[in-house]
């Protein structure tokens, strides 16, 4: 299973606000620079995140972008289903092609429960616990974020 680009900027976006300092807010465009994102995307990451309650931005003269303690506390399975939607692993129903064995494929359901495995494998985990040691010390190691302390 791979991710779409959209959770991994999420995730990254979300592990970087959860570094930074009680004084530190950085902008949407820093965070992409410090992500290596473009930064039209990251501002729709953003966007996400801030309507799903997970970040504050705040606008203009002393803005910038924070973790609210619901981001924090946010379990990672719950935030890669939000950013990866219902679908199913395979694409059993789409394209020019249908798969004959639509209607009773065994397959289906096993993708679909291995793919719930994997969710309720992250599930436990949150966005506070992605930045412990030794990751959040790397993410403030970033040339971006040392200069911006």
């Amino acid at each position: 299973m791979r991710l779409l680009r959209s959770t991994d900027m999420a995730l990254r976006v979300l592990m970087r606000l959860a570094v930074a300092g009680e004084s530190e807010s950085p902008t949407t465009r820093e965070v992409a620079a410090d992500m290596g994102v473009p930064y039209t995307h990251a501002a729709k990451i953003v966007a996400e995140l801030q309507h799903r309650g997970l970040l504050a931005a705040r606008r203009g003269r002393g803005g910038g972008l924070s973790l609210t303690e619901t981001g924090r506390g946010a379990s990672i399975g719950g935030i890669v289903r939000a950013f990866e939607g219902e679908g199913d692993v395979a694409d059993c129903t789409g394209g020019d092609t249908p798969c004959p064995l639509n209607s009773d494929c065994r397959l289906r359901g096993a993708l679909r429960r291995a793919q719930e495995a994997f969710y309720a494998t992250l599930d436990p985990f949150t966005v506070a616990d992605m930045v412990k040691s030794p990751t959040g010390p790397l993410l403030l190691g970033l040339p971006s974020v040392r200069t911006a302390s």
